[in-house]
């Protein structure tokens, strides 16, 4: 999140601003993945590109085949651009496969993830929470992704379940396991352990840029505590009151739509479905980037 103020007029020589790149939701499509980032890397000459800010939106793994690999290509980014700056937030269905293989951090207040379980047990039996091994103080989150939800359609979507309600079989069978088998837990190998347990909710970005009809505006950071708006579904097309008084650019993905008015941006165009494309937004210039553009033909 980042104050927006604008450029400064005067004569002096200006460093070109800085690349920061959004990238929204994967869901687990290496091949989206992989032809996103050739066309992100096309775009821009090497320097720039080489020390550009990449900031991952979350949702990496569910509903695609290849959650595996793709977590395979992201940590091994540092290695191969480490002048780049590589930022992984964690989508709601990166947290709950990080709760189903333990590696989520015990509550501060010495709550059990157990408790959590009570105000949303009513969905237990619908949703076929995760009873296996080391169910008994596994966060929500970790049982129902690991669950077997009765209904085979959801009609929301207009898909097919792939297993739970988090759409999560795809993610098993990636690491060579069937659904909510507790094998998963020695499946995923240690490094990926770490990525998932190294995630982070959110991520406050300084010194970025937009450009827009009053030109390009640089930023700084707000450093406000959690905010409501943020946490939870509510408004969430809306940049929350408590930023609107010293102009916020705010990019999240998560919510399946491509959404950018002002300063709120949402980058989740794919959704995770097989025939929507995955998206980023290029920060000043605000360019979207897809896995589906030819920049050979244009």
């Amino acid at each position: 999140m980042a104050e927006a103020e604008p450029e400064p007029s005067n004569n002096s020589v200006v460093a070109e601003p800085r690349l920061v790149i959004c990238v929204g939701d994967i869901h687990g499509y290496i091949k989206k993945l992989q032809n996103l980032w050739s066309n992100l890397e096309s775009q821009f000459d090497p320097q720039h590109f080489n020390a550009a800010t990449i900031i991952f939106l979350g949702d990496y793994c569910d509903r695609g085949p290849d959650a595996k690999k793709v977590l395979d290509f992201l940590i091994n980014l540092p290695s191969k651009y480490p002048n780049q700056k590589h930022v992984f937030l964690s989508g709601n269905h990166d947290f709950a496969f990080a709760a189903f293989v333990g590696v989520l951090p015990e509550p501060q207040n010495g709550v059990s993830f157990k408790e959590g379980w009570k105000k949303y047990e009513e969905s237990e039996d619908r949703e076929g929470w995760y009873k296996g091994e080391g169910y008994e103080n596994m966060h929500l989150q970790g049982r129902r992704w690991a669950g077997h939800i009765k209904a085979r359609f959801n009609t929301i979507k207009g898909t097919e379940y792939q297993g739970s309600i988090y759409d999560a079989g795809p993610t098993f069978a990636s690491y060579g396991v069937p659904h909510g088998s507790s094998d998963l837990m020695k499946a995923v190998p240690d490094d990926h352990k770490k990525f998932l347990a190294d995630m982070v909710w959110i991520h406050e970005e300084d010194d970025v840029c937009i450009e827009d009809e009053e030109g390009i505006r640089h930023s700084k950071e707000t450093h406000l505590p959690k905010i409501e708006g943020l946490s939870g579904r509510k408004n969430v097309w809306d940049i929350p009151e408590e930023l609107t008084e010293k102009p916020t650019i705010v990019v999240s993905g998560h919510h399946g739509k491509l959404h950018i008015e002002g300063l709120r941006l949402i980058i989740d165009e794919g959704g995770g479905f097989e025939n929507k494309p995955v998206a980023a937004i290029v920060l000043p210039s605000m360019k979207l980037v897809r896995d589906t553009d030819n920049f050979l033909t244009e």
